[in-house]
């Protein structure tokens, strides 16, 4: 076994950084959004896609592009929104705070005092606002006419990208054949890729065994 085969219980250090983030069709629309964002219509856009799907990756992008801050919706109702308005800012989970009626009143603020102070507001969510099942109808309006682009599920390249970052992101080393194995074995879904790299990592940990294509046969086979 070499070094570099080895698995350790390292933290997991996330890279989110643009060029960690592997451009396909899958994505392709809404990474071109994010990078052009000076030119969103009414200075906002709302990223929707499945967990996994990259959507704090690119709300991390634009932060950095526009000098933004960021922030989880559930967050709003222990934060100064003044004060969060006063400057470019991305908001995260935002189908989270469905039925919080502080948080709702929250956003609905934030939503209206940064644009009218000529700022710009990213929105994420797993689901279209019509589906979140918001309780203050005038957010509900405000989400469902913000332009919106979607993160789709994954094609095969896009899976063996993710799949690659999960390991590299964990620290982990797989041999050249595991990535292209799993790629072909696990359903195509941001949630199937997050799965089996944590049961990859559990199970050479506890058994000592080298990432590689006989120990991914074995994941797959439980």
């Amino acid at each position: 076994m070499t070094p570099e085969q080895l698995s350790f219980d390292l933290p997991v250090r996330e890279a989110l950084g643009r060029d960690d983030f592997f451009v396909s069709p899958a994505n392709a629309e809404a990474v071109a959004l994010i990078e052009g964002w000076r030119g969103w219509p009414s200075r906002k856009l709302l990223l929707v896609g499945p967990p996994g799907s990259g959507k704090t990756h690119l709300a991390h992008v634009w932060a950095t592009l526009a000098d933004a801050r960021i922030i989880a919706a559930h967050a709003l109702t222990r934060a100064d929104i003044p004060a969060l308005a006063t400057g470019h800012i991305a908001v995260e989970d935002c189908d989270d705070i469905a039925r919080d009626a502080a948080a709702e009143e929250a956003l609905f603020h934030l939503h209206n005092l940064a644009l009218a102070e000529g700022h710009t507001v990213l929105f994420t969510a797993a689901r279209a606002p019509q589906h979140w099942g918001l309780s203050l109808p005038d957010l509900a309006s405000r989400m469902q006419g913000t332009p919106a682009t979607i993160l789709h599920e994954p094609d095969d390249t896009l899976l063996a990208a993710v799949l690659m970052k999960l390991m590299t992101d964990r620290q982990l080393s797989p041999s050249p054949e595991t990535i292209p194995y799993l790629t072909r074995r696990i359903d195509r879904s941001f949630e199937a890729a997050r799965d089996v790299v944590d049961a990859l990592d559990a199970l050479a940990l506890a058994t000592g065994r080298p990432i590689n294509r006989a120990l991914a046969a074995k994941v797959l086979d439980k």
